[in-house]
């Protein structure tokens, strides 16, 4: 479940107007928001990388590993690509129109990974002997500037296109608080065409630390900024103990 964007902002206006600590616009909001959920989004990755390294528990509800792992389960894709005809032929990672692709996982011909991905100074080599040049049993992929190449080429073909799906991690979508003009000239939040932070809900509280820190910089009030610093710290060292 997404974190309602219209309760977040709420949120972070009734705490400026509280500490009489002024007022933070839609666009600031907007804008700021995406940069947040970019932030934490990101730090599920380095987080993730250090809990491997470290003891576990198997707990249900406790195992750290596994939760940034449910964390992520927001953004894990599957879906076919786009072929492109070149030259050379190859896919594009647009799955379905409207993601963005921020990590690109598996990729698959006939519900079978490819588990080879090779550079581009290794292409040439297994394509030049025989005994390594990659078949329709054995696929090969390489992986630059967004695009998908797979070897051999007879597997852009007409027939075989369709059973070339990937897996991925979509970048998080742009928050946005939207709204139409009121009578008196008053912002009214607009459900229909708002987009929700896509984080998990257990995020809420993490979210609105980290826009009142920035609220801080916006309004140049240093005294919001270490309350939301101390904050951040505290709940992170929470996590980390």
């Amino acid at each position: 479940m997404a974190i309602n964007v219209d309760t977040v902002y709420k949120t972070v206006l009734l705490i400026l107007n509280q500490q009489q600590r002024g007022y933070m616009t839609p666009d600031e909001f907007n804008r700021v928001g995406t940069q947040v959920q970019l932030n934490i989004f990101q730090g599920y990755f380095d987080a993730l990388n250090q809990q491997y390294r470290l003891p576990q528990n198997d707990t249900e509800y406790a195992n750290r590993v596994e939760n940034i792992e449910k964390q992520l389960q927001y953004f894990q894709r599957t879906g076919t690509v786009a072929y492109v005809a070149g030259p050379p032929a190859h896919y594009t990672l647009a799955a379905d129109g409207t993601d963005v692709i921020y990590r690109l996982g598996s990729v698959f011909y006939k519900e079978a990974e490819l588990t080879q991905y090779a550079q581009r100074n290794e292409i040439t080599q297994l394509l030049l002997s025989p005994l390594t040049q990659p078949t329709s049993n054995f696929p090969i992929y390489l992986y630059e500037k967004d695009k998908i190449f797979v070897y051999p080429t007879t597997l852009v073909s007409a027939n075989e296109r369709p059973n070339v799906t990937i897996s991925y991690i979509a970048k998080p979508l742009d928050i946005e608080w939207n709204y139409t003009i009121g009578g008196v000239g008053q912002y009214l939040y607009n459900s229909v065409t708002s987009v929700d932070f896509d984080l998990s809900v257990s995020e809420q509280t993490n979210v609105i630390i980290q826009i009142l820190a920035y609220a801080g910089v916006i309004i140049n009030d240093p005294t919001i900024i270490q309350v939301a610093q101390m904050e951040q710290q505290q709940e992170q060292q929470t996590q980390n103990s």
